[in-house]
């Protein structure tokens, strides 16, 4: 388990998705963000893969993600980390990082920017379609990290694997209201460490199911280069 999971104590208490007194106050400007040609592409190309056949639909369920988007860059860009003082991480007893400064700050943001979101989705769309975008966010990230684990550990249960996945939605959904992909890995990281330990209480060993995956993977390696290197050179022509 290491430092960011133990961080996730602290960010998640500090405010993810409320308002607190100081960040209250840009609630009106965060949620009227003005209009932002980059969350427009992203938001016509998120919902061009959702293949509508209801143009309607299809436009609201645009307007809904571009202003979102909009709205959550608007937030990071006037509020910066340094709104989270530097401080001791009262789970490690190690300094706050910037990174944890910014989960911080950004936790902070007026609820009604995440829930705006989700309420809009899930007016217009299935459950399955509501994922696909939210999956967009984050660059299908669930798919991606249950595959690691599905690698890491080949036996996993059922029980395992519907836990796992859980908390990555969990994580997904948190990590639509941050801005970059640094900051969505960080907040992914949280649940992964969750993961992590969830395997250890419950029969794993997971710093030993990685390094026979990483020892596995190298040894893979070594043998293909030396088969390589085995390899009788191409008669010439």
């Amino acid at each position: 388990m290491n430092r960011l999971f133990k961080t996730a104590v602290l960010v998640l208490s500090l405010g993810a998705w409320v308002v607190s007194p100081a960040h209250g106050q840009a609630a009106t400007s965060a949620t009227q963000a003005a209009p932002d040609p980059e969350a427009a592409k992203k938001a016509a190309e998120w919902t061009a893969a959702l293949q509508l056949k209801d143009a309607k639909k299809a436009a609201a369920v645009q307007q809904v993600i571009a202003t979102h988007l909009a709205a959550i860059r608007e937030y990071h860009n006037a509020h910066p980390y340094t709104e989270t003082p530097a401080g001791l991480n009262p789970g490690t007893g190690q300094p706050l990082s910037t990174m944890d400064r910014t989960l911080i700050t950004v936790s902070a943001m007026p609820k009604s920017i995440h829930d705006n979101l989700m309420a809009g989705l899930r007016q217009q769309l299935t459950p399955e379609q509501v994922e696909a975008v939210l999956d967009k966010y984050t660059i299908g990230k669930v798919a991606f990290t249950l595959n690691g684990y599905k690698s890491i550990v080949p036996d996993l249960t059922p029980t395992e694997e519907a836990v796992i996945v859980a908390n990555l939605k969990q994580a997904r959904e948190q990590a639509v209201d941050f801005k970059n992909m640094k900051e969505i890995s960080a907040v992914f990281e949280i649940y992964k460490d969750k993961n992590e330990a969830y395997l250890n209480t419950h029969g794993r060993n997971w710093r030993e199911l990685f390094k026979t995956y990483v020892d596995g993977v190298n040894a893979k390696k070594a043998a293909d280069k030396a088969k390589a290197a085995a390899a009788p050179a191409a008669s010439p022509k």
